[in-house]
């Protein structure tokens, strides 16, 4: 039986691949989830409503990184990939004179030992995708406007802890996820923990609690983007909900199509990362600074001016740099080439 579209609602025959089933299609699933979850949340008009649910989803990022230093400990070098004849309580360690025996292969005691820098050609995604990790310049002037008794001294400190608690989180998570699989650690962290036991109770449940967090920071994320296209588009309008509305289901569509149609989120980040990060965090704030601050204050040779046009054009040079390594790794069929994760 199939609806109009050709999709199979109710498969005729036992045979037919699981992907057939219309409730295990991810596609499905993130519209399902952005209709009944994100678009409630992001139809508020006041950002201050959402505080409740991004503590929530902060608390579920703990849980998350709580997982992975509790697996660092768990998990031996080198681990054994998931089989039908090994099982993640198997994972036992034959280690020779020579060295370990690894899926039917010898890897060396090298192969478990840290390093502290490598080169590969994923370097070239590093630092876009950090660059990305702390964009939250969209944020500022919301939060700002949501703050009690808003100052630009309460403003700084609220900043400041935040990005030092995001800062300490991704770090640890990076640094334990890298120590528990060393050389082979994928894009997608939680897809590696899978590869050794799909079952496990506790990834499942880290995945939960991600996917939560995520789901949970997109209405955050959508407010200033629509707060800035009312006042780019309708500057002079007074707050209606139509169009309040219309901007937020445009926008939600336009994620959903990304999210379905992109390769992989490696892709996602790291040409986000190598565009609007160096412009919000490089150039815009530089070239904002030389153009609002008068020349007869600080004339174009001053030293604040010299350094805000440095700083530009350091990002400039960030951005053409990230974009041609990028496009170097595509074109040689790795990275953005390589399909999802």
């Amino acid at each position: 039986m199939t609806a109009a579209g050709g999709v199979t609602w109710l498969p005729s025959t036992e045979a037919e691949h699981k992907d057939s089933l219309w409730y295990l299609n991810g596609n499905y699933l993130v519209m399902m989830v952005s209709a009944s979850i994100i678009l409630p949340l992001a139809l508020m008009k006041q950002l201050g409503y959402l505080g409740y649910t991004s503590g929530f989803s902060l608390s579920c990022m703990v849980f998350f990184l709580s997982a992975v230093i509790y697996k660092k400990f768990q998990i031996p070098c080198p681990f054994e990939e998931f089989s039908a004849n090994s099982t993640a309580e198997h994972l036992s360690l034959n280690v020779s004179s020579h060295g370990h025996e690894y899926n039917n292969g010898l890897v060396h005691e090298d192969d478990c030992t840290p390093r502290l820098f490598k080169l590969n050609s994923q370097t070239a995604y590093t630092i876009p995708i950090l660059a990305f990790a702390f964009v939250c310049h969209p944020e500022v002037l919301p939060i700002y406007t949501e703050l009690r008794n808003p100052t630009q001294k309460r403003m700084q400190k609220l900043s400041n802890i935040s990005i030092l608690i995001m800062y300490t989180m991704y770090f640890l998570a990076a640094l334990f996820g890298y120590l528990t699989f060393l050389g082979n650690v994928e894009p997608e962290l939680l897809h590696t923990y899978s590869r050794i036991d799909p079952y496990d109770t506790l990834i499942l449940c880290v995945r939960v609690a991600v996917l939560t967090a995520v789901t949970l920071t997109v209405p955050i994320v959508l407010f200033p983007v629509r707060r800035a296209i009312q006042h780019m588009l309708f500057p002079t309008k007074s707050f209606n909900w139509l169009r309040h509305i219309g901007i937020a289901m445009v926008l939600l569509t336009l994620i959903n199509m990304l999210v379905i149609f992109a390769p992989n989120i490696l892709s996602i980040f790291s040409i986000i990362g190598a565009t609007s990060a160096p412009c919000l965090i490089f150039i815009f704030p530089a070239v904002f600074y030389i153009r609002i601050v008068p020349k007869e204050d600080e004339p174009m040779n001053s030293v604040p001016k010299i350094l805000a046009a440095c700083f530009a054009a350091l990002g400039v040079i960030f951005m053409v740099m990230s974009l041609s390594f990028i496009i170097i790794d595509w074109s040689t069929g790795g990275g953005l080439a390589a399909g999802g994760h």
